[in-house]
C-alpha cells in the first residue's frame, strides 16, 4: 500500500530533493512552499503540491485539509523542513526578528505537527521526522537566532518522543552540517532585513558574513549534496527501527565528540574559527 508524506518546505534543497526522490520511490508525497510560485513549479515537476506558510496558522490549516483530502484521511508520515537561518550578532537582532525566526523554524512546524498527531494516533501509527542542525547542539557566532531555534526544536523533539513512544509514534531528529541549497541565499535576505550593518561594532565580520553568504557554492568544508540527506531521511522511514539521530555530514558527527569530550573553552576555540 502506499505510504502518505507531507513535507514543507519543497521549493529548493533538501525539501525538494525529498519529495522528487520519493516520489520515484513510490510514496504519495504531499509537497508543500510557502510561495505559489514554487507551488506550480512542484506541481510543474508532477509533485501534488500545496501551498503552506508556516507563520500563518489559517494557511497550516488550509494545506492540512488539502493533504487529508487527498490520503483519505490519514498520514503515514511528516517531514518538518521548511526553516530559514537569521545571521547577525544577537546584540543588533531586533526582538522581533528573534519573533519571526522562531514563528517558523518552532512555533510553525508546532501547530503543524500538533493537528498531525491525532491522525497518527487515530490510526495506529507514524513517524515525524524533523530536519535540525549541527547548530542545534554547539553554536556560532552571529548565527544566535537559528542556534536558538534549533536548541529549542531539538528540545521540543525529545520531549515529544518520550510522549509518543505509547502511541506508535516515532520521532527522528536529522542533523546536517553544511548542504549545497539556497539556504545562504535565504539568510542573506533576512539579514539585509534586520542588520544594520554599517553602525554596528561588527561591521568588518558582517562584510565577511554578506560576502560567504552571497556564494551560489559553500566554501565550508565537507559540504553534502540535498541527496545525502534524502538518503538519510529514506532509512529514517523504512527502518523498523530508526534511530533517534541522524547526524549527516563530516562536522556534525565530529562536533557530536566534541561536545561531550572537549572542556567547552577548547569547543568555543574550535567554533570561533568557523
Amino acid at each position: 500500500m502506499e505510504k502518505s508524506i507531507l513535507i514543507t518546505g519543497c521549493s529548493s534543497g533538501i525539501g525538494l530533493d525529498a519529495a522528487l526522490t520519493l516520489q520515484l520511490r513510490g510514496y504519495q508525497v504531499l509537497a508543500t512552499a510557502r510561495k505559489q510560485v514554487d507551488v506550480i513549479m512542484l506541481q510543474e515537476k508532477g509533485l501534488l503540491a500545496c501551498q503552506l506558510d508556516l507563520n500563518e496558522a489559517e494557511s497550516i490549516k488550509t494545506a492540512l485539509a488539502f493533504v487529508l483530502n487527498a490520503t483519505g484521511g490519514t498520514l503515514d508520515f511528516l517531514f518538518n523542513n521548511g526553516a530559514y537561518g537569521q545571521p547577525g550578532a544577537l546584540e543588533d537582532l531586533s526582538t522581533q526578528a528573534l519573533k519571526a525566526q522562531f514563528e517558523t523554524n518552532v512555533f510553525g512546524w508546532h501547530e503543524l505537527t500538533k493537528q498531525i498527531i491525532p491522525i497518527m494516533r487515530k490510526q495506529g501509527h507514524g513517524r515525524i521526522i524533523q530536519c535540525s542542525s549541527v547548530l542545534g547542539f554547539v553554536s556560532m557566532a552571529y548565527r544566535g537566532a537559528y542556534n536558538a531555534s534549533k536548541y529549542a526544536l531539538e528540545g521540543l523533539t525529545d520531549t515529544l518522543r518520550l510522549e509518543l513512544k505509547s502511541a506508535n509514534i516515532a520521532v527522528v531528529l536529522l542533523q546536517p552540517g553544511p548542504i549545497n541549497t539556497q539556504f545562504r541565499a535565504n539568510a542573506l535576505s533576512a539579514f539585509q532585513e534586520y542588520i544594520d550593518c554599517e553602525n554596528s561594532v561588527h561591521k568588518i565580520e558582517y562584510q565577511q558574513q554578506v560576502a560567504r553568504l552571497a556564494s551560489k557554492t559553500s566554501n565550508a568544508k565537507f559540504t553534502l549534496e540535498p541527496k545525502d540527506v534524502t538518503k538519510a531521511l529514506i532509512h529514517a522511514l523504512e527502518s523498523k527501527r530508526p534511530k533517534i539521530r541522524y547526524r549527516i555530514t563530516v562536522p556534525t558527527k565530529l562536533f557530536a565528540i566534541f561536545k561531550r569530550l572537549l572542556p567547552t573553552r577548547w569547543l568555543d576555540s574550535l567554533l570561533a574559527k568557523g
